[in-house]
């Protein structure tokens, strides 16, 4: 049978000096609340807040009065709750640099009792939209008009290749053809009027006696 820390220190004192979750997740510039339970002999005693790897070379961050008054330190805070039997500690304003492992202890004579907590920030928003906003998968209806405009220009390319150049060169054909035709007209009915003259002129040969 599996007992949450809170009830095995109401039912068992003094079996565990301390004890919290072992891992809390937050948003980036959101916030974290861990809640820390302990014995009931330790409610007078100092509770603190640390950060590091081990616990013998952890940097203690904030730590109570010895009575239930909030502390603040910059983004973190700690408050005592002695009728409960827990102390918890609020992280504000999360980084991405304060994911970590951190430690609920508590100050006593001799050597201090501790459970280490890890604590995971995770980011939203800013680095999900950017990303979204980077890579933007075409949907069907944009495949769809994707075809839709190579089909159009496939087919004015036919169009031009097998349609509109050979009308064009015809035209030009009919406009060569018109324009040399305009200009051997003149030239013809001069050749012909000369030729006609030429025939109503009799050689010198035909008139001399």
């Amino acid at each position: 049978m599996w007992l949450s820390p809170a009830l095995l220190l109401l039912t068992f004192p003094g079996c565990l000096s301390i004890q919290g979750p072992e891992l809390v997740r937050g948003p980036e510039q959101g916030s974290v609340t861990v809640q820390c339970h302990y014995s009931s002999r330790w409610q007078t005693n100092r509770k603190w807040w640390c950060r590091g790897a081990h616990w013998s070379t952890c940097r203690i961050l904030i730590r109570t009065t010895g009575s239930e008054k909030e502390i603040k330190s910059g983004r973190l805070s700690i408050r005592d709750n002695q009728k409960n039997n827990l102390f918890q500690v609020t992280m504000e304003m999360l980084k991405q640099n304060d994911t970590d492992t951190y430690w609920c202890g508590i100050e006593k004579f001799g050597t201090d009792r501790g459970t280490r907590v890890k604590v995971i920030v995770y980011s939203v928003g800013k680095a999900t939209m950017s990303t979204s906003k980077q890579i933007s998968w075409p949907t069907v209806d944009s495949r769809a008009d994707m075809a839709s405009s190579d089909l159009q220009k496939r087919t004015h390319y036919m169009l031009l290749v097998f349609v509109k150049v050979p009308v064009l060169l015809i035209l030009a054909g009919v406009v060569l053809w018109l324009k040399q035709s305009t200009q051997k007209g003149p030239e013809e009915e001069w050749r012909h009027t000369l030729c006609s003259n030429l025939d109503s002129v009799p050689l010198a040969k035909d008139i001399s006696p």
